[in-house]
This record gives C-alpha cells, structure tokens and sequence, in this order.
C-alpha cells in the first residue's frame, strides 16, 4: 500500500461540474469543490463562511415581486431604491427612509411584471430609467425626502426617418406654445401608411423648422399638438417626420452614458437602432437635419445585421458594448481615441453569441454578460492575438451552477470583486472573478429559512458602493413567514478581516441584534414569528428557540445578542488525486486517516468523509466559561479522520453554528491499495 500526503493548497476552482469529476488532468481540479455552500473564495485562495444578512424591512406589498436598484448621489451618499408595483421607496444608512414616521415614497408607472426589464443610467443626482412599454423616465434627488420621477425628459428628437412621399402636412399655428391642429393630405407615409394612431398622443412631430408634441388625435389626417419650437410655416408641406418614441413605436428598452452623450436603444419599432444625443446635451437629439452637420450633433444609427438583432444591453468601457439577441457591436470613432461623430461613427460586430435581456457589468477592461439562453456568462473583452474581441464562457467549469437560468447580475468590486447573480429558482451565485489572478471561482448560496416546502427565494440583488472597506449586498429575500409570504429586505453584513470580538459576528439570516442589560427577554423579533431561530449570546451559542408573540426567552441572560435563521456552510472537495505506487489512485481503494486542516479566524467546524460521520474539532478548553464566546483560533488542527477504505476520497468541511470558518488549505493523509 502507498501511504501519501496531500496538498490542497486553494480552492480558486469553487465549484466544480459535476461533468468534471473524471478530469484530474485539468488543473483547476485540486484547486475545485465538488460543493461550495454559503462559502465565499477569496483571492488567495481561502474559502469563508459568507457573512449572514441584517433584517431592514418588509417590502410594501409581500404578495408582488419587488427590485432593488441602487442611486449612487456622492461617494457618502448612497441609496438603495426599492422598485415595486407602481412605486419606489428609499432605503439609506442601512435603513428605511421615512416621513413623518412613514415609509416615504413615490408613485411610478412600472407593474410588477415589467419591473426586472427596467434598466437605467445615472449621472449624479439624476437617473435616467428607461423600459420598452414607458416613455422615459428621469428621477432627481434634492433631498432624503424629495425624489421626483418626471416623464418630460426629451426636449428635441429623436424621429424616424424624414417622409419621401408626396403626402403634406399643414399646420393652423407656428409659434412656441400654439395650439396647432395638422392636417394631411394622405395617410400615406404616416406609421406605415395607417395614418395618424390615437396611440400617436404625447408623440412628437417634426414639420419643416420646429416641432410639437402631439395631445391628441382626431383622425387618421388630423392631429392637434402644442407647438415646442417654432415650426416656421402654416402652408402645406412635405418635409414632416415623426417622433422616433411613442406608444405606436414603443420606447427604448436600454439607456447609457458614452463620450458625453446620453443613449438609448431598442424600440419596438426600430430594435436594432441606438439614439445619441447631442454631446454634453443629454436631453437634447436634435440631429439638425436642415443644416451642415456637426460633430457635437445628435446621432441615429441602426444596425445593419442579415437577422434581427434586437439591441438587449449596452455597457460604456472603452468602447461602447452593445449586446443583441443575435451578436454583441462595439462602437469606436474609426480610429484609436478619436470621439464618435455623426459622420465617424462605426459600429463592427465582434461576436454571434446572443445575450440575454440582462444588463451587462463593465469589470475592469471587459464586459460579462449573460448569453441568450441565459446559462452562460461570457467576458467580453479585447484580445491582441486576434485583434479583435472574444468572449469566453464563464461557465464552462461550472455550468451546473446556472442550469436554471439567471434573472439578475450585480457587481461587488470590494472586498473581493464578486459578481452576483439571482438564479431563477432562488438560490444566489457567487462568481469571485479575478482575471489578472487567474481566479474564477464560483460558489452558491442558499439563504436561512424556508419558502414553502423548499429554500428561502433570492428575487433580487444589487450592490451599494460605500466609502468602507466593502461595498454592501443587498437582497430580496421571499419566505413562509408564520403561514404566509413575506419579502424582506436584507444586506449581506461586511466580511469580518479581524475576527477578534466573539460578540461581534454575524452569521445568521434575516438577524437583528440587541446591545444593552443583562436580559433574558429578547423582543421585537415579529418579521420571524413562528421561526426556529439560531442564537449567540454574548458570543457563546445558545440553544435555539421558537419566536412567539415576536419574543424568545433565553436559558441564561446576556447583554449582547444576535438572533437569526440559521444557515450552513459546506465544502466537499473533488475526488483525492493523490498518486500510488503505480499511477493515479482514482477508483484504487483507500483510506484517509488524517487531515491537518489551516484555518484562519474560525471556530466550531466540523470535518469528515460524509455528512453522516463529521468529527466536530474541539476549539473550547477547560479554562473557557461556557456562557462566554471562545478565542478564534488560527493555525493548524489535526483531525483524526472516521473514513473507512473506498474510492472516492471526499472531504467534507461543515459550519452548521454562528460562528466564523475560513479554511486556508486542507492536508489529507492517506494509503492507498495498489493491489
């Protein structure tokens, strides 16, 4: 028999596919999970306890889906938007905004249903919100407590192309602020030749040298508008073009910033067209269709592709990336740093892949985005071999992990540039995504309590940029909460990097704490009637406790108390790949006497061969207070391992208490029959 040590050094690999357990050869094998729970890879190539979330509020409505959109004023203040059915409120310093002890809010036009297609844009204290069924929106902040949501954005373009028929357009007034009723001459050439549509009603209309703003609809000849900029004449004429934006063509689906200019994309009507306003203009898209064209002019162009290539995201790197069903474009100005004009823009495909209508997260020089059947991330980004863009899959390693499709991407950069993805049934994805380090490692998360007869439901995710060590995680959690449903929103608190105070960890869901006098009475717990909760107390676990009445009793007083659902962490590593005396021992027969395993801060874990034998590491002493916390402890434990001979060779590495768990490297002993 050959007796071996083993180094697992890392776990840069996350979780590994389960397609992949027979490719030793690879070299993210050593460094890869057979499972990765509620477990976080770091950079160097640690695995961590991903830290529990802190209870904010209850949605408005529990019964209907719900958003979170972050709004980034200054780097000291920042705010997460709750988007809801036909509402928006404000959540700031990790709590809800109120007025007048009321949760303050606004009203929108988004319905549930079109709430996770929204995407937006923002420059300071505005935001441009855009959403193919609406006309878009600007929201401006002035104050905690005065947010505006105002329709009347575009002051100028854009339109569709100018007509080339011989139908005329006479309007009754020219000057600003007329009452002017237009007649045609035809219905040819208007919306495809069906003439004016009621839906035509707040659509603008160019005639000759001004324009109006459609209010409303007569016939199919006649519409009456206010008139916006002098249209210059009341005799007939042929030069008239019709707003680009309206409920007949539909709005744009995608809004960016790029060079100064504010753009849109993808409407109903023209889905493969983006729109740039004028430079430094944001609401201006007059394309000054009647004089010498300017570099600083408003730009139209459509993309021109053998298929239907409707534009689903656009993203502002160097280059503007715009992702459509059949193809992701990059934008340039015809050359290296030159600024794109009218007459200089150039639009080249760089990839057939198809994304998803999905936002895509500008990470450093490339762009990931996820690809149309939404199971693929891709990077985007530039390579000098080929001269051009590639797009590599994500997922390759790991597709597993999103074989039930992703809704939602939001990008952590600090810590440890995370990207984050709701799942469709529920579960939210880590990606910990370090090109530079060659870390790409993913890892799932599946959140305390329960909906239903199965997990607690991520719907939503978005990352708030603060001025701290950490951007924060916030997240929309869906439960059965004492027999009914119940959304709550919640942020993952920061990753302790000095996990000195036992009182001070936090690693239950939906948690609230209490900070005061000894007390055996913990109330104001009702967001988790019902519940079994998990509980430290003064840093020690406590046994856990049914909330009643919003209240639990503990078995011993305390005066620092964190209760919460609890949750578990798990790491199974791949199939030992340790060597024998005559090749590979994968499929030999072995048996894993002893691991030294390298923690870091942790305390409490259990380790083994399944999760029906974990030997739990001893980490409390005779000298330890058994109502008091215990010391994090640092260094190497040597674990007398409880598996028998067999071939596979796992290692299991549970937390299942409130406690801390980072596992540096894991070094397994063993023997293996050669026979």
């Amino acid at each position: 028999m050959a007796r071996v040590a083993v180094e697992l050094t890392n776990f840069t690999g996350g979780e590994l596919s389960p397609r992949l357990d027979g490719r030793n050869d690879i070299a993210k094998y050593n460094s890869g999970c057979k499972t990765l729970e509620n477990m976080i890879v770091y950079p160097h190539g640690s695995a961590s306890r991903r830290s529990g979330t802190q209870f904010v509020a209850e949605v408005k409505d529990s019964t209907k889906k719900t958003r979170l959109i972050s709004f980034e004023f200054s780097t000291v203040q920042t705010y997460i938007l709750e988007f809801g059915d036909q509402y928006i409120r404000f959540y700031k310093d990790n709590g809800v905004i109120l007025d007048g002890g009321s949760p303050y809010e606004i009203s929108s036009p988004y319905l549930e249903a079109e709430l996770f297609d929204i995407k937006f844009a923002q420059s300071a204290d505005t935001m441009y919100i855009c959403h193919p069924n609406h006309n878009p929106r600007k929201l401006t902040r002035t104050g905690h407590t005065n947010w505006l949501l105002t329709n009347e954005v575009i002051i100028n373009g854009p339109f569709m192309d100018h007509n080339i028929e011989t139908t005329t357009l006479t309007p009754s007034h020219k000057i600003v602020g007329a009452t002017s009723t237009v007649t045609a001459s035809a219905v040819t050439g208007i919306n495809s030749n069906q003439g004016f549509l009621s839906t035509d009603v707040g659509r603008l209309l160019h005639i000759k040298d001004g324009h109006l703003k459609i209010t409303s609809v007569t016939s199919t000849t006649v519409v009456v508008g206010t008139v916006i900029i002098d249209l210059g004449i009341t005799t007939p004429t042929t030069d008239f073009a019709l707003g680009s934006f309206s409920d007949t063509t539909g709005y744009p689906a995608c809004v960016t910033f790029f060079e100064q200019r504010l753009v849109f994309a993808g409407t109903t009507a023209q889905p493969q067209t983006l729109f740039f306003s004028r430079s430094a203009d944001y609401e201006n898209f007059d394309d000054k269709y009647h004089e010498t064209v300017a570099d600083d002019d408003a730009i139209v162009y459509t993309i021109a592709s053998n298929q239907v290539n409707a534009i689903r995201f656009l993203t502002a790197t160097r280059t503007l990336i715009i992702g459509t069903a059949g193809g992701e474009f990059a934008v340039n100005g015809g050359g290296t740093g030159e600024a794109i004009t009218p007459t200089n823009i150039l639009i080249n495909k760089q990839s057939n892949h198809g994304s998803a209508n999905v936002d895509g997260i500008a990470v450093g020089n490339a762009t990931l985005f996820l690809q149309r059947a939404k199971r693929k991330i891709r990077e985007l980004a530039y390579n000098f071999d080929v001269d051009g863009y590639v797009a590599p899959d994500l997922t390759i390693l790991a597709e597993h992990v999103t074989e039930s499709g992703i809704i939602q991407m939001a990008y952590q950069e600090e810590p440890n540039s995370i990207v984050w993805c709701v799942r469709a049934d529920g579960q939210l994805l880590g990606f910990t995504y370090q090109r530079e380090q060659q870390v790409t490692a993913w890892h799932r998360h599946i959140f305390g309590g329960s909906f239903g007869s199965g997990n607690a439901v991520v719907e939503s995710v978005e990352v708030l940029p603060t001025d701290n060590s950490e951007y924060q995680v916030w997240v929309i959690v869906k439960r059965t909460i004492d027999g009914a449903t119940k959304r709550y929103v919640e942020y993952l608190h920061n990753q302790d990097f000095d996990e000195t105070d036992d009182t001070s960890f936090n690693y239950l869901d939906s948690q609230l704490a209490y900070n005061g006098s000894a007390t055996t009475t913990i109330s104001g717990l009702n967001h988790l009637e019902g519940e079994e909760v998990s509980i430290l107390a003064d840093g020690a676990t406590h046994p856990n406790k049914t909330v009643s009445s919003g209240a639990i009793t503990l078995d011993r007083s305390a005066t620092k108390v964190k209760v919460g659902l609890p949750y578990v962490s798990l790491l199974q590593t791949m199939r030992i790949d340790a060597g024998s005396q005559n090749g590979t021992s994968q499929s030999k027969t072995k048996r894993i006497y002893e691991i030294t395993a390298r923690l870091y801060e942790s305390i409490g874990i259990e380790i083994g061969p399944d999760l029906d034998n974990m030997e739990r590491i001893p980490f409390r002493s005779s000298a330890n207070a058994m109502n008091s916390g215990v010391n994090v402890f640092t260094g190497d434990k040597d674990i007398e391992f409880r598996g028998n001979y067999e071939t596979d060779g796992f290692i299991f590495v549970r937390q299942n208490q409130p406690l801390p768990l980072t596992v540096l490297s894991l070094y397994p002993r063993l023997v293996t029959n050669d026979g």
